[in-house]
């Protein structure tokens, strides 16, 4: 504990079971931690990891040091990071670099503790930690292997770095998994994201209208989880395919300057910046609540509400009130961060078992494979899919058909019936 930089040691005892609790509903992390420590295929290898700290993240911390790997790491959001997890992980064999509220300058200084490690792989989460290694600490470059992105938002920043010639070694598309974004962005998504919203208001959603801005995975699971609550619900999409995806799972689908008179909740999930704004926010009905799903608190527009407010006021925990000079009072969640994590406990663990079993399966295969990778981003093997896969059947005690000889033979060749 003595290198790590934590809010208070006395919480660890808290973090722990909560660590724990997770730990026995991650079965297929269960397993790889097994292999981990028989196989010890990270040995010698310093892991840097930027990731929300909370518990489930930690037991994946712990399992890469079961693996034989030097961990640190460091919250990848100001307010997701859970000091109890934080102060317990730090008892263990990892660094932790990170506290709940952390300013702009203290949330830079710990991703700046983590590249001072000098990593050898990288676990990513938005890409603030390999924009940094790029732009401001190029130095611990060399040492670099290669690394993995969890989130739609960070393989945009990648994918641009790549088109530009800037990527300086290999980057996994973890978030581009089918074990990954099918159920992380989905169900993970959809039902923690609501968790949040009802947590921290305590509003009731049956009956009441639910705007979802983006229908992407992430943005299908929000919408889906609406309305098993009873909302109705509208999307608002740029893209002529999603939006006539969303027309045929039986959603209304509007642009925003329309949806923004309907809605009770919003729900941004789009990666982009000021989805909702000034010319939205004027025409909100008294009463409205926004909440953001995407990685950056940018999506609805805080210095469009700062100018059209009157006043503002903190009226529960992580709820902002905004009082419009009409009158009208709109409600923005966790400061317009990641709700589901910074006002939440994030994804389920069963499902961050899934990602999490990915990316534990990803960093093995980038430290034996990474120096051949190129400097790219790359997908996921179809091998680390299907494993975590047939883990995770396994696991619950699931059996599936087996293709004969001859059936594989059929699909193998040209012939017809």
């Amino acid at each position: 504990m003595a290198d790590s930089v934590i809010r208070d040691p006395g919480l660890a005892p808290e973090g722990r079971l909560k660590i724990g609790w997770v730990a026995q509903h991650m079965p297929v992390l269960n397993e790889i931690r097994k292999h981990f420590e028989a196989q010890r295929p990270l040995e010698g290898r310093r892991i840097a990891i930027c990731l929300h700290l909370e518990a489930k993240t930690a037991y994946l911390a712990q399992t890469l040091a079961a693996g034989g790997a030097s961990v640190a790491i460091a919250g990848s959001n100001p307010l997701s990071t859970q000091d109890d997890v934080a102060a317990a992980l730090a008892e263990s064999r990892v660094r932790v670099f990170a506290w709940y509220g952390a300013t702009e300058e203290e949330y830079q200084g710990f991703i700046d503790r983590l590249i001072d490690t000098r990593p050898h792989l990288l676990l990513d989460d938005g890409g603030d930690l390999v924009h940094r290694l790029h732009t401001g600490r190029r130095e611990a470059l060399p040492d670099v292997i290669g690394g993995s992105e969890e989130t739609t938002t960070g393989l945009t920043r990648l994918r641009a770095m790549e088109a530009e010639g800037r990527l300086e070694f290999p980057m996994v598309a973890v978030n581009d998994a089918y074990m990954k974004h099918l159920f992380d962005n989905r169900y993970g998504t959809g039902q923690s994201a609501w968790d949040g919203i009802m947590r921290n208001t305590n509003l009731l959603v049956a009956g009441k209208t639910a705007v979802v801005a983006g229908y992407g995975w992430c943005g299908k699971g929000v919408a889906m989880r609406a309305a098993g609550l009873g909302a109705r619900v509208i999307i608002c999409e740029v893209n002529p395919v999603a939006a006539n995806e969303a027309l045929m799972d039986g959603f209304m689908v509007l642009p925003m300057r329309e949806a923004a008179r309907h809605g009770d909740f919003f729900v941004t999930v789009t990666g982009c910046r000021d989805v909702i704004r000034a010319e939205h926010l004027q025409v909100m009905k008294a009463g409205a609540v926004l909440a953001n799903a995407g990685h950056f608190d940018v999506e609805v527009s805080k210095p469009d509400l700062e100018r059209l407010a009157r006043s503002r006021r903190r009226v529960r925990k992580n709820v902002e009130e905004y009082e419009f000079e009409d009158g009208r009072r709109v409600y923005l969640l966790a400061e317009g961060r990641l709700v589901n994590l910074a006002g939440a406990d994030g994804h389920p663990a069963e499902i961050m078992d899934l990602s999490f079993a990915v990316q534990a399966l990803t960093l093995e295969y980038l430290a034996r494979e990474g120096s051949r990778l190129g400097k790219q981003v790359v997908p996921v093997t179809r091998e680390i899919d299907e494993r975590v896969a047939s883990l995770r059947l396994a696991a619950l005690g699931v059996a599936i058909d087996d293709l004969r000889p001859e059936q594989t033979r059929y699909l193998k060749s040209t012939e017809g019936a």
